[in-house]
């Protein structure tokens, strides 16, 4: 029995569970201003996959940075949800938020 498409899977669910609340503390702490830092990350998660041989670690570092570039998407979808009021606004950031609207 080959197990790796059941691992890969479960993998997966957890990079997308784990993704939800980074984009959330990062747009509470950094707000939008981080998404380089998903877009570098994303890159060089991508890039290693293509240069791994393991039919395990390669589909998960492409998850991983296929993540990292959706969370760029997110992070701004983020802002947009914290503004209508469905997530806490950080205090200290509070006139970043009254700018925008």
């Amino acid at each position: 029995m080959n197990f790796t498409g059941i691992l890969i899977a479960i993998v997966t669910f957890l990079v997308i569970g784990i993704f939800h609340p980074i984009v959330i503390k990062s747009e509470y702490y950094f707000g939008t201003r981080c998404w380089w830092a998903f877009l570098l990350a994303g890159i060089a998660f991508i890039a290693i996959s293509l240069c791994m041989e393991s039919m395990i670690f390669s589909p998960v570092l492409g998850v991983l940075g296929c993540s990292c570039l959706w969370s760029i998407l997110e992070l701004f979808e983020q802002e947009k949800r914290v503004r209508k009021g469905w997530f806490p606004m950080n205090p200290r950031r509070k006139d970043h938020y009254l700018r925008k609207k």
